[in-house]
């Protein structure tokens, strides 16, 4: 196997041995190194690049987004009822996570899940406390930040690391010379990336600071990845997209992405498939076994 670095100057040692060529994309060496590499990862020959997903998909750090949306909607939630004197009806982080909240920015989460309930709260400013004891201050803004809040507590006192078969497909996916991206709704990423010692395996980060800073809408919509694959200088049909969540594999298929991998960590397979993926496993280290991208029903 080619080593990191040599893989980097493969095509600049193609053009030399074979320079009476200017398009080398059709030569048989170069097309037998894509085929070779995308055996190895389980990825179709003509992939370059991986847009990784973070929370579900590198990290388990969904656990600790759907722990703390529980605990900040339930206290709203509560304190509504008390207020109103209507039934209160908890947060479910099962369904209601994955339907309203999963892959979404976080203010967008908030106006979904509180919709489904018929509840609608003024957008108010992106800088708003978060005090939730308030109502009649309570805004879109004010409870994503109150739920940051608790994430931040939540990850200083218990940490992350990430998922064994991620961590190996990432280098895997460096040695083999993949350009890689993560690409999060979380404006907690590069914190989250650094505390799990990963960051130094991906080249491109577009987050949620990415999204506001450039104006970007949100998963379902592709305009994150897209952004992700612009930065690597990688066409979407060359570009693979790994996602956990129902919004973010929809967004892997309508940006035009040449391959979607679905990650089921949560018992949601067939949902993946229906919402776009082309494969869905359970873990990042099974695709290290396959080869050129075969459908696997684990």
């Amino acid at each position: 196997m080619a080593e990191k670095g040599e893989v980097r100057h493969i095509q600049t040692w193609l053009i030399r041995l074979y320079p009476l060529y200017a398009d080398i994309s059709s030569w048989t060496p170069l097309i037998w190194y894509r085929r070779y590499r995308g055996d190895v990862l389980g990825l179709p020959h003509p992939i370059t690049a991986c847009l990784f997903d973070l929370d579900g998909v590198l990290t388990p750090t969904a656990l600790v987004h759907t722990a703390a949306w529980e605990e900040t909607f339930n206290t709203y939630l509560r304190q509504r009822a008390e207020r109103t004197g209507e039934p209160f009806v908890p947060f479910d982080p099962g369904p209601d996570y994955h339907r309203y909240v999963d892959g979404r920015p976080r203010a967008d989460g908030v106006r979904s899940f509180l919709a489904s309930r018929g509840i609608t709260l003024p957008d108010g400013d992106p800088d708003d406390p978060g005090d939730l004891s308030d109502e009649a201050h309570t805004t879109v803004h004010g409870i994503g930040n109150a739920k940051n809040r608790i994430l931040l507590e939540r990850l200083r006192r218990y940490g992350v690391q990430p998922y064994e078969g991620s961590l190996a497909y990432l280098r895997a996916a460096e040695k083999a010379g993949m350009r890689r991206a993560v690409v999060s709704a979380s404006a907690n990423c590069r914190e989250v990336i650094e505390a799990a010692g990963i960051a130094d395996l991906l080249e491109v980060r577009v987050d949620g600071l990415t999204a506001r800073q450039e104006g970007l809408p949100g998963k379902p919509a592709p305009d994150t990845f897209l952004a992700a694959a612009a930065k690597l200088g990688v066409a979407p049909e060359h570009a693979a997209v790994f996602e956990d969540a129902l919004a973010g594999v929809a967004a892997g298929r309508a940006g035009g992405f040449g391959y979607v991998v679905g990650v089921d960590r949560v018992g949601q397979r067939e949902n993946l498939y229906a919402h776009g993926a082309d494969v869905v496993v359970r873990d990042l280290a099974e695709l290290l076994t396959q080869s050129d991208g075969a459908r696997h029903d684990s």
